[in-house]
């Protein structure tokens, strides 16, 4: 009786993530994101983004089934629940055909329709294209539940060849703009076909992929690395640097202008960063309220510099940067004042009250004479430099790049300095911290006003490439947007904020045609990295630790009674 109980509990399970998935593609198809990616094809014109979104909830399913089997114990099952999981992912997006089919024209669900039918009966007709989807999503959950069934090396191969095509083929005109000064016209027309990634070259791309993935160049990479001795890694490390600064003062040469400005953005970005991870992960004062000093730095600017301003373009750039990194500074220590008795919930509250203040100053009438209201400030010139203005995109980014540089470089000596082991400390626990004597009056302020002075300076940067600034630059989704990126990246960690900006901010600039649906892929990232990766793609050393530390421990012990 038990183990009937136990089967039909494997069944229903089996039979809730295969449903779960699919009602995951029955709101992506409901929310029109599926008719909406269809146009970025990936391989070829047979496969695009909508496509794998409608296969993508039955292939998650499978795996998910797949891998709680195993870890019961219960590898004999992995094949027919993953199967059961998939078949059951396939029906609920019947729902859009049944509804695009009988009721082309709803105006509540104005996303299905025939269009939407369509694709994801693969243009099949109702009836036919149904049983193809059922038994396509059925092969998917398969195929996720076979993966867990692999061993480690091939499984891995499989995914990141399958991953890098996919990427190819989503990126494949801004792939086309770089690898064309390096291969030529012809080859990029060969690789790239209809605004996607050509079948042949795709194959070609995931052969080279996966082998080199199987074969395990990067472990043995990995291997020899971790063998060297400290000296040499320092040494290696130098010229590591040396070559990333290089390509780096390269790239909008490589890139072109449009992914140049978008890397300026970039950098936009991982200067707040900084300047808010060391606020949030270094001393551990959550701050929604970081775009107040972004709108400080960027109006300073703009008055200063402006000739339409107050103050009629009495400084050029690099006279007006000190003053706009000082406002920020003078407002994050005013900012601190207040809430140096705050923590955790009741901090995070203040600190977007306040964001929301100053955005609402900056709309009112009261400060229109002095920063222009809700007409904003008008007219900023771009910085020059020994008489050549940096007005190109190109050139702003090179602006960026060294105040990115400036920003990661001085949080790297704070983190190991004094100051930063007692932010580290107070992040821990602000009574013991108090009791082993150190200043949290001090500590906290130094932190807000640092971490302000990184942002009023990126906002300086923001006011002379945009050369106008309106209040509505400076929302609430500025500081989420900042925030999102250095949990993404991993809190506490310099690399992290690169890693967060270039997934949270780069990507999304390359997809623009998707903008509507940015937040909801940001809710979702967030979920799978909080669930998956909570410590980030690019964690500090002791949060992985402190994350992630039973269970290396676990590994450790269990590897010797494995090995006999």
């Amino acid at each position: 009786m038990n183990q009937a109980q136990d089967t039909r509990l494997d069944w229903r399970t089996a039979a809730r993530l295969g449903l779960l998935g699919g009602v995951v593609t029955l709101y992506f198809g409901a929310i029109g994101m599926v008719l909406t990616f269809s146009v970025r094809n990936l391989l070829g014109t047979f496969i695009n983004v909508g496509q794998i979104l409608t296969v993508a909830g039955a292939l998650a399913a499978g795996y998910l089934v797949g891998r709680t089997f195993i870890e019961a114990g219960r590898r004999r099952q992995v094949i027919p629940m993953g199967l059961l999981a998939g078949f059951m992912a396939g029906l609920p997006p019947l729902i859009l055909v049944i509804m695009g089919t009988l009721f082309p024209v709803n105006p509540m669900f104005i996303n299905i329709n025939d269009e939407l039918v369509q694709l994801i009966t693969f243009g099949l007709g109702p009836v036919l294209g149904s049983v193809a989807l059922v038994l396509l999503s059925t092969v998917m959950g398969l195929v996720g539940a076979a993966l867990e069934l692999m061993d480690e090396r091939p499984r891995r191969a499989l995914i990141n060849g399958v991953l890098w095509v996919l990427l190819l083929g989503l990126f494949s005109e801004n792939a086309a703009t770089i690898l064309e000064k390096f291969i030529g016209h012809a080859a990029v027309r060969w690789m790239f076909q209809n605004k996607s990634l050509n079948p042949i070259a795709g194959a070609v791309l995931f052969i080279i992929t996966f082998g080199f993935s199987f074969l395990g160049s990067g472990d043995r990479a990995r291997q020899k690395w971790q063998s060297m001795p400290p000296e040499a890694q320092q040494q290696w490390r130098k010229y590591f640097i040396v070559l990333g600064l290089l390509l780096a003062l390269a790239l909008p040469w490589i890139v072109g202008q449009f992914l140049s400005q978008v890397l300026f953005i970039v950098g936009l970005y991982v200067m707040m960063g900084m300047g808010l991870n060391i606020v949030v992960g270094y001393a551990g004062l959550l701050d929604l309220g970081y775009v107040a000093f972004f709108a400080f730095g960027a109006y300073t600017m703009g008055v200063l510099t402006s000739p339409q301003g107050p103050g009629g373009g009495i400084l050029n750039f690099w006279a007006a940067l000190p003053f706009s990194i000082a406002v920020g500074v003078l407002f994050g220590v005013l900012l601190g004042f207040p809430v140096l008795n705050m923590r955790g919930d009741y901090l995070a509250i203040v600190t977007l009250g306040f964001g929301e203040i100053i955005r609402v100053l900056a709309y009112s009438n009261w400060l229109a004479p002095l920063i222009g209201g809700a007409q904003g400030v008008l007219g900023i010139p771009s910085p020059s430099l020994f008489g050549f203005e940096l007005g190109k995109p190109e050139y702003m980014y090179y602006l960026v790049l060294v105040g990115s540089i400036i920003a990661a470089f001085i949080a790297a000596r704070l983190r190991d300095s004094r100051l930063g082991r007692q932010w580290m400390a107070m992040r821990e626990d602000e009574d013991v911290a108090e009791a082993m004597g150190i200043n949290l009056v001090q500590t906290k302020l130094l932190a807000f006003a640092i971490g302000a002075s990184f942002s009023a300076a990126s906002g300086a940067i923001f006011a002379s490439r945009l050369h106008n600034i309106f209040p509505n630059s400076f929302g609430i989704l500025v500081s989420i947007n900042v925030l999102s990126l250095i949990i993404v990246g991993g809190l506490g960690s310099l690399p992290g904020v690169v890693v967060g900006a270039a997934i949270l901010v780069g990507l999304p600039e390359l997809l623009r045609e998707f903008a509507e649906y940015r937040l909801l892929m940001y809710g979702i990232l967030l979920i799978v990295m909080m669930l998956v990766k909570p410590e980030g793609f690019w964690p500090e050393a002791a949060r992985k630790r402190e994350l992630r530390g039973e269970e290396e421990w676990d590994e450790a012990a269990a590897a010797p009674s494995s090995a006999e």
